[in-house]
């Protein structure tokens, strides 16, 4: 997949129709009342929720620096342990997915194979993004000049691709886990 490409990460809106055809048949609104919700499917939803707050969390931060209104000393511990946490769990939680939930699931209904491969293509996106992302850390956490701003302008930047990423992805992935009981 390239950049130019319009389901690429950071360009497409939403799933194409033919990938919508798991939640078309099992809409979000009906998930947590599914016999099977309270095991693999809750947990992958508490797992992406703590990203979408780690993320929120980081941003709030770098604004409330960036104002003034928090100690740079105060900044940099937190910076240090939420963007920390925020890497070691997305890089975790994506190299299960790659290596044993996708190839799985891949198999379990033709209609979303293709789905799995959008996802592992968004993986590749979000890893450059997470490498950047370390980067901008380190120099904020050195104090360089201008550093906080650049990390904040790339949290924003990053906020937008990581909800289209998560939405995208459960409404491939928590339908079959429902339906199949994993």
């Amino acid at each position: 997949m390239t950049v130019d490409d319009p389901l690429a990460l950071g360009r497409r809106t939403a799933l194409p129709d033919a990938l919508q055809v798991l939640v078309r048949e099992m809409p979000r609104l009906h998930w947590p009342e599914h016999p099977q919700f309270h095991g693999l499917a809750a947990f992958w939803l508490d797992r992406h929720l703590d990203f979408r707050r780690l993320n929120t969390a980081l941003a709030q931060d770098l604004a409330s620096r960036l104002a003034g209104n928090l100690d740079p000393a105060d900044h940099a511990r937190r910076l240090a342990r939420l963007g920390g946490h925020l890497l070691d769990s997305l890089q975790g939680h994506h190299q299960i997915e790659d290596a044993e939930y996708f190839p799985l699931m891949a198999r379990m209904d033709a209609r979303v194979a293709k789905g799995f491969d959008l996802l592992d293509a968004d993986h590749h996106a979000l890893d450059g993004w997470l490498h950047r992302f370390a980067d901008a850390a380190n120099a904020v956490l050195r104090d360089a000049p201008d550093a906080a701003q650049h990390l904040a302008d790339l949290l924003g930047g990053f906020a937008g691709m990581l909800e289209r990423h998560l939405e995208d992805e459960e409404d491939i992935v928590i339908p079959l886990i429902l339906r199949s009981g994993m």
